[in-house]
């Protein structure tokens, strides 16, 4: 989504730090006499800097890798395993612009639909106006919609340490949460610059609903979930825990770098309504990517879509497209995918163009650690 706790923008700085604008490029193999040995490197070193414990699955021509760090349990010291469920925040949004695609080929709905088509009058309000903004405007984030997340009332109650333990359990209503952002003014025109904002999903899976007569998530388990057997995916809704096998997660609660350390496992998701609700685990993950990329999702005219990024301007040779990231390594490599990050824990996935080489892995802490540092290491060997 993310629901984070470290900052304000820390939804939108994940997300940026994990893109880069280019054409994509064949990968170059790993460094390291067994392939990996970078990346071994680079999940233990997350642990030393503190993140608790990393799960990491890669799927290249060679087959399937795992390497495990740390601990999954602060309390009792059991380790992270391969097999473990997690949050994955963010990455959320490419299977939902996937199923908004999908509609799109079937005919059913088109990118250029303006919101109020489907949702009319729900996007209103201090200057929002939902008969300006297109269904591809919130795909790629430039719609201007001001980002829930960022409103300093939904923060305090939801993501301070007073205001999480007493409301972890409350139900969020997908129109509430766009209400919350209806009540500050757009960051910007429809279509004249680009910042991410968890509204542009929620609105997206409500177009889905609307679209189809089904909540958004049955759509995402019947046309990719079914499908390519991810069997440890799902959309939670409402329910609170996550499906074993897994580890529990945890965060610093408020903005202070020496806040308590709390475990945060159990929470109600539908604040991360069509942003950031999705379970799953790295091997699913890996298999969603390479079967997105390599076309077993959507038609050709819809991938290439997906893959049209609006640049990032914040970050050098960075681009977003519609849900899905393209990010340029250090070495030359290109990788697409998607961050994610929601309380207690943070996910990366990404896979080269080819659908090849595909990594995921999880931290279960949301204070420490360089993502970058593992994705560099597994694709450049750096």
């Amino acid at each position: 989504m993310g629901t984070h706790a470290r900052t304000a923008t820390t939804a939108a700085v994940a997300v940026i730090l994990s893109a880069a604008l280019a054409l994509p490029a064949a990968a170059a193999p790993p460094a390291g006499s067994g392939g990996h040995d970078a990346t071994r490197r680079a999940v233990e070193a997350a642990v030393e800097d503190g993140v608790p414990g990393v799960t990491a699955t890669v799927r290249d021509g060679r087959g399937t890798w795992s390497v495990t760090a740390g601990v999954g349990d602060m309390r009792t010291g059991e380790p992270r395993s391969a097999r473990d469920r997690y949050r994955v925040g963010s990455v959320t949004k490419t299977f939902v612009a996937t199923v908004l695609l999908q509609l799109e080929a079937e005919g059913r709905l088109s990118l250029d639909d303006t919101v109020d088509r489907w949702l009319p009058g729900l996007v209103d309000g201090h200057g929002h106006d939902g008969r300006r903004i297109t269904l591809r405007q919130l795909l790629n984030h430039t719609s201007g919609v001001y980002n829930f997340l960022a409103d300093p009332a939904f923060r305090r109650t939801y993501l301070s340490e007073e205001g999480f333990l007493r409301h972890r359990y409350d139900t969020a209503k997908p129109e509430a949460l766009v209400a919350v952002a209806m009540t500050h003014e757009p960051d910007f025109a429809p279509g004249t610059s680009w910042k991410y904002s968890n509204t542009n999903y929620t609105l997206a899976a409500m177009v889905i609903e609307k679209a189809t007569g089904r909540w958004y998530g049955e759509e995402i388990r019947r046309r990719i979930i079914v499908p390519l057997r991810l069997r440890a995916t799902s959309v939670p809704g409402t329910r609170v825990t996550v499906p074993p096998p897994g580890s529990r997660a945890y965060a610093r609660l408020g903005t202070s770098a020496t806040a308590p350390i709390h475990d945060v496992t159990e929470l109600n998701p539908s604040l991360a309504y069509g942003s950031g609700e999705i379970v799953s685990d790295s091997a699913d993950l890996n298999r969603f990517y390479t079967a997105l990329l390599r076309g077993r999702l959507l038609p050709p005219e819809q991938l290439k879509d997906m893959k049209t990024t609006v640049k990032v301007e914040a970050v050098p040779n960075a681009g977003y497209g519609l849900g899905l990231i393209d990010r340029e390594l250090s070495c030359g490599v290109h990788v697409w995918g998607h961050s994610g990050d929601i309380l207690g824990s943070l996910t990366e996935a990404v896979t080269t163009a080819d659908g090849r080489h595909s990594l995921a892995f999880n931290f279960n802490g949301t204070w420490a650690g360089d993502t970058d540092t593992v994705i560099e290491a597994e694709y450049c060997g750096t």
